[in-house]
């Protein structure tokens, strides 16, 4: 007995769905959520990418030009910075403006504000406005530039360690936190000095930048930090006393 056209298209998406939850591996066993895509940053200019998460150039933070700005229900007040998403165009819904079998890995750097009026990005919306690189991956420029996606959270692959950058002043200490493995989200940090023996945590000051009221110069710094799937790794004296703040250290480990 012969099998359908539409069977086999059926089942191609299924083996292609399966493929690509292991090349990129899933968080949580969770599966795949209709949400929309439009695109942003068409110039490729990286200092234009990094957004509300307050990452000053996308590629200084390691996540390349592959990024995205979130609606509200996934940027969850800035926790979801430095997450990964795999993101595949809907072709069932929309083969006109859908590329097919095509797939792409983005990082969250941005927020996508709500409007109050029936936009993309209102509540309870899941959307992406994804910068035009990311989009032209899966998508053709047209259909007003929105296109019904399916998306899942996958792990983040990362090059080289976690990042730290310096900024701040005196006794006021922020630190942006970057180029993060595993799922990507930074729940909990802490910092200490070469001349303490306990942890001093860390709050959230804007999305990517923690903050700690310490005064830690001419000290070695170290880190403390918890991801939102429970992962916890410390990384002892990654910044050196003759640290000055603007600069970026990077450590020699990564969250698997």
């Amino acid at each position: 007995m012969m099998v359908g056209m539409a069977s086999w298209v059926c089942l191609f998406y299924f083996f292609l769905l399966v493929l690509l939850s292991f090349v990129h591996g899933d968080i949580g066993g969770g599966g795949w959520f209709d949400a929309h895509a439009t695109f942003y940053g068409a110039d490729q200019n990286p200092n234009t990418l990094g957004g509300a998460c307050g990452y000053d150039n996308t590629f200084h933070a390691g996540f390349g030009v592959n990024t995205a700005a979130l609606s509200g229900a996934l940027f969850r007040a800035g926790e979801a910075c430095g997450a990964c998403f795999l993101v595949i165009c809907n072709y069932k819904l929309d083969p006109k403006w859908c590329l097919r079998r095509r797939a792409v890995a983005v990082t969250a750097t941005n927020f996508c504000p709500s409007n109050n009026n029936g936009g993309a990005c209102d509540p309870p919306r899941s959307h992406f406005d994804m910068s035009s690189p990311a989009f032209l991956n899966i998508a053709r420029q047209g259909n007003e530039g929105i296109v019904p996606v399916l998306y899942k959270r996958v792990s983040c692959r990362r090059k080289g360690g976690v990042r730290f950058t310096l900024r701040g002043q005196s006794n006021f200490n922020m630190v942006m936190i970057s180029n993060i493995g595993g799922s990507g989200e930074l729940k909990s940090a802490w910092i200490k000095g070469s001349g303490w023996r306990t942890w001093t945590p860390m709050h959230r000051n804007w999305g990517a930048n923690w903050q700690a009221n310490v005064d830690l110069r001419n000290q070695r710094m170290s880190f403390k930090l918890t991801l939102v799937d429970g992962k916890t790794m410390e990384f002892v004296n990654v910044v050196p006393s003759s640290w000055r703040f603007g600069q970026t250290f990077s450590s020699m480990f990564q969250f698997p």
